[in-house]
């Protein structure tokens, strides 16, 4: 099966900044979120479990980027996605670890992967998950007091401008570093 793909969503785990969710717990960044969509009532069927993935029972990702840059597949690109109501069927969502601020390793991941992925799709919008958003004033503008969500801490936007380069005061270790 092969999806018409127009968006690329980027999210975030909502965990600590820099902190790896595997450490010390003997799973990947993959399998903990795994869990955690089984507990809100994700589901993968059968079928796409035995195709891809298999010890991955509700994983709503497609790839989820952990704080030493490891990239980690989820759901398989013909999956659809379970990240971003009233858009997954279109979609790919990507997850880096962490809330606002992510690693260098972390951007240099996202911007391989989504450079990859424009190539692969290339009418396919990048975006935030809060800019999926509704319009709830309708003028056409997705403003932050109408976001649903903050995910993922960053605005995507600004990072496209920036040449998918990581924005500085996002970055763990950036502007407020010690030079």
């Amino acid at each position: 099966m092969s999806r018409t793909i127009n968006l690329i969503v980027i999210h975030c785990s909502a965990s600590h900044n820099g902190r790896s969710l595997g450490n010390g717990r003997g799973k990947s960044a993959v399998e903990i979120i795994d869990v955690w969509h089984s507990n809100r009532g994700f589901k993968r069927s059968a079928a796409a479990r035995d195709a891809f993935n298999p010890i991955l029972s509700a994983i709503g990702y497609h790839w989820v980027i952990d704080c030493n840059g490891t990239l980690e597949t989820g759901r398989n690109i013909d999956e659809i996605g379970a990240h971003v109501a009233g858009h997954n069927a279109n979609s790919l969502g990507i997850c880096m670890v962490g809330t606002d601020a992510f690693t260098p390793r972390q951007w240099e991941a996202l911007h391989s992967l989504v450079k990859s992925l424009q190539q692969k799709y290339p009418a396919a919008k990048v975006v935030g998950h809060r800019d999926l958003s509704p319009d709830l004033n309708g003028d056409g503008k997705i403003s932050p007091n109408e976001y649903s969500k903050t995910c993922p801490g960053f605005c995507v936007v600004d990072w496209r401008m920036n040449g998918m380069q990581p924005l500085l005061s996002h970055v763990i270790g950036g502007e407020n570093a010690a030079l």
